[in-house]
């Protein structure tokens, strides 16, 4: 058996794990924070896409119980006129749809599930160097930690470490004028139908929201933020700031958003938007990147923990089948490489649509029935290409 320093325990470093683990490696995950410290506040939706790809490996059993399903989104304007409303993408052949959870808990169920599974999960390790070698790669940690595997891969983000290991010219994310603010309301008098998204393009600010089976709001906010934050600029500013800014920008709009805010107990925290449209070397020598590493998304797009799913299997099976690594990266850069670039470039596209300018929003507010009505056929069919793609763990990767 081959092993395989995995670099951070998000969505990408456990689904990897346990898909190598399965192809009949010996993976480690290695994360930088302590245990426990994920960003408590925020929620994600995973596909139907992501859910079918962690089926590969016998890994979607994990989620039960967390979150709900959201199978529609209902677009409004800022006046409150309904822009039509839409599917997240057909059902899996059982029924499943996709699930909104939050990200603490998809995080902690992936990173269990591998420990269940035997694979060993070290926090408080953040790599600051690595070397390729003809006998393996080292891994060095910021706390003196060394150590050696046959292969890395790098499950480490956005601002991935791994990623300016290969290739020292590897370009930085790129910011998206936007932030995300997201939060949890009582909000008795709010009619929200369970399973549906909220989604309204106000005149200032786009704001989502559904109902928990719980009666509590799920909600985010994109406030327009034109410069890009400085490195701990947002999380200065504070909840007081969050909530004055949400006002100004909600207040101008019809329906329930300010009074889901002012209702919100818990601190609000920001955070900015940054995708990465492509990176050129996805992998050198025994060193290869995975997910927000190699491809971050827009969450316009909603697809970032699916794609990062996505390519912990497929990698794992290229690596199976290939005679070695360099033909298994290079077979699952083939792969991957037009389908994830092809969502971060709808990511980008939606971002743009959210904050825009009075003739613009009045232009979008016209055409958006037309488009929604088109993609929403069948439940939203025309978006198959993104929702409904099937990784096959049995068939063979193609030489």
């Amino acid at each position: 058996m081959k092993s395989v320093a995995v670099i951070g325990a998000g969505v990408a470093g456990p689904a990897v794990a346990m898909s190598l683990q399965q192809a009949g490696f010996e993976p480690t995950v290695y994360e930088s924070r302590p245990h426990g410290a994920d960003e408590a506040g925020a929620f994600v939706i995973l596909h139907v896409n992501g859910i079918d790809a962690l089926r590969a490996i016998g890994a979607d059993k994990c989620l039960d119980g967390l979150g709900f399903d959201t199978p529609r989104m209902r677009f409004r304007s800022g006046t409150g006129r309904s822009l039509g409303v839409a599917g997240t993408g057909m059902p899996l052949a059982d029924g499943t749809v996709g699930r909104t959870i939050r990200r603490a808990d998809l995080y902690g169920a992936l990173r269990d599930e591998a420990v269940r599974r035997g694979i060993p999960v070290e926090f408080g390790r953040r790599l600051v160097g690595a070397s390729s070698g003809a006998s393996g790669v080292v891994a060095g940690f910021e706390d003196g930690t060394v150590r050696k595997a046959d292969l890395l891969v790098g499950a480490d983000g956005i601002r991935s470490r791994v990623r300016t290991l290969i290739d020292p010219e590897a370009p930085p994310a790129r910011y998206i004028p936007n932030l995300y603010i997201s939060g949890y309301a009582r909000t008795p008098e709010v009619d929200a139908s369970p399973g549906e998204y909220q989604m309204v393009f106000g005149r200032k600010c786009f704001f989502g929201y559904t109902a928990a089976p719980d009666g509590r709001i799920w909600w985010f906010a994109n406030p327009p933020y034109p410069d890009e934050p400085t490195p701990g600029e947002l999380r200065e500013l504070g909840d007081a700031h969050w909530r004055t800014m949400l006002a100004g920008l909600l207040g101008v709009d019809r329906g329930p958003a300010l009074r889901i805010v002012e209702t919100t107990r818990h601190a609000l925290v920001a955070w900015p938007f940054h995708d990465i449209p492509t990176v050129a070397r996805w992998h050198r020598d025994r060193m290869i990147v995975i997910g927000d590493a190699a491809h971050a998304t827009s969450p316009a797009s909603g697809q970032g923990a699916s794609m990062a799913i996505e390519d912990a299997v497929e990698l794992a099976r290229c690596l199976r089948d290939a005679p070695g690594r360099r033909q298994a990266f290079a077979a699952y850069e083939r792969l991957r490489r037009d389908r994830v670039e092809r969502v971060v470039a709808t990511g980008a596209k939606w971002s743009n649509f959210k904050s825009v300018g009075p003739v613009t929003r009045m232009i979008r507010d016209a055409v958006m029935p037309v488009m929604i009505k088109h993609h929403a056929g069948d439940g939203g069919a025309s978006l198959g290409w993104m929702h409904h793609h099937h990784i096959e763990w049995d068939e063979r990767v193609p030489a």
